[in-house]
């Protein structure tokens, strides 16, 4: 059985508490939170694990190496919890089951992942992507399972992933380009947490995206706009990687505006929060959704930059309503040297 890479002493010595005191849902003070994430550790019964919108945010917060979300869902799991209705979860935990579903091209040392999620093949275009477009996989049998971390079902993930990773390997991949950060979260994140060995190099597209914009930086004509990133609930798994937002957006002539919900104090795109927690939870999206949406308004930016399917699927259309226009960051990329996606 996998085991999660869990180290209490470090939260016995952690002097901020910084994972739930940060929690932009919780609003704990720190003796408060040591004393819920203790309790957490040793089994307690802790209002957190009933309070938590399944956000990812504590994952960031926690400077201390540990996984205070991953244990938060192990413990859910456990005490029979559902975040979210029996009915949804058994309806995710099915039509994602490995059973034979997948479509591989054909495939190099380095292919593109579009997950489970066949849409992502219409943004591998263009320039960026001509080398490498033919060689992707798609299907269930190369899943993420990041999403059940949603439903309070690790135990799903911890069965599934390391089959993920063999069927991976098998097509002889060195390098795989995750265009979907769920993806990339699980491969960097929490297979590590697990111990469950990657034998292959899991690279995210943003960072294949800057490297190939250096390689056409004589095609880039600035856009000088300016505009807000809705940076998705997975990217908190892996923050290391976000520095290639800002280095995209300063070779392509983005203007990331400053503003109150961004970078660590990001919201998500409150969608998910809708689906966990019942009609609370439709008050605390909307809630998320228009703060989040005044926030970019009110900073004066003219795009709303998507990473994320799930996250354009909630708000894409909101912002078209209050004036902006959404965009994902390829297509962003792909105007910036003359291509119209």
């Amino acid at each position: 059985m996998l085991q999660l890479k869990f180290d209490i002493n470090k939260c016995r010595e952690c002097e901020t508490q910084d994972c739930l005191v940060n929690c932009q849902y919780l609003h704990l003070d720190r003796d408060t939170a040591k004393a819920e994430i203790l309790k957490i550790f040793d089994g307690g019964d802790s209002f957190v694990l009933d309070k938590c919108v399944t956000c990812y945010a504590c994952e960031e917060y926690c400077k201390m190496g540990n996984h205070p979300f991953y244990l938060i869902v192990e413990r859910q799991e456990e005490k029979g919890m559902l975040t979210a209705p029996r009915a949804i979860t058994n309806q995710w935990v099915n039509m994602c089951e490995p059973v034979g579903r997948f479509k591989v091209g054909k495939v190099k040392e380095q292919a593109l992942s579009f997950c489970y999620i066949p849409a992502l093949r219409n943004l591998a275009r263009g320039k960026l992507f001509e080398d490498i477009a033919s060689s992707y996989f798609v299907g269930q049998e190369f899943f993420c399972n990041v999403v059940y971390l949603h439903f309070a079902k690790m135990s799903v993930i911890k069965e599934r992933l390391p089959k993920i990773v063999e069927n991976i390997a098998k097509l002889g991949v060195k390098e795989v380009i995750f265009l979907h950060d769920e993806c990339y979260g699980s491969f960097k994140s929490l297979a590590p947490a697990y111990g469950i060995e990657v034998p292959f190099k899991a690279t995210h597209y943003l960072e294949y995206l800057y490297n190939k914009l250096k390689e056409y930086k004589d095609d880039i004509k600035p856009l000088n706009v300016k505009v807000a990133y809705e940076r998705n609930c997975s990217s908190k798994l892996t923050p290391w990687k976000e520095h290639f937002v800002d280095d995209i957006f300063e070779l392509i002539g983005a203007d990331r505006v400053k503003r109150e919900y961004d970078r660590e104090n990001a919201l998500c795109c409150g969608e998910v929060i809708r689906m966990v927690k019942g009609r609370e939870g439709y008050d605390i999206a909307n809630d998320v959704q228009k703060r989040n949406i005044d926030d970019m308004v009110n900073a004066g930016v003219e795009y709303c930059v998507f990473n994320c399917p799930a996250c354009w699927d909630a708000l894409a259309e909101k912002v078209t309503k209050r004036g902006l226009k959404p965009i994902h960051m390829i297509n962003l990329c792909r105007l910036a040297i003359g291509e119209k996606p």
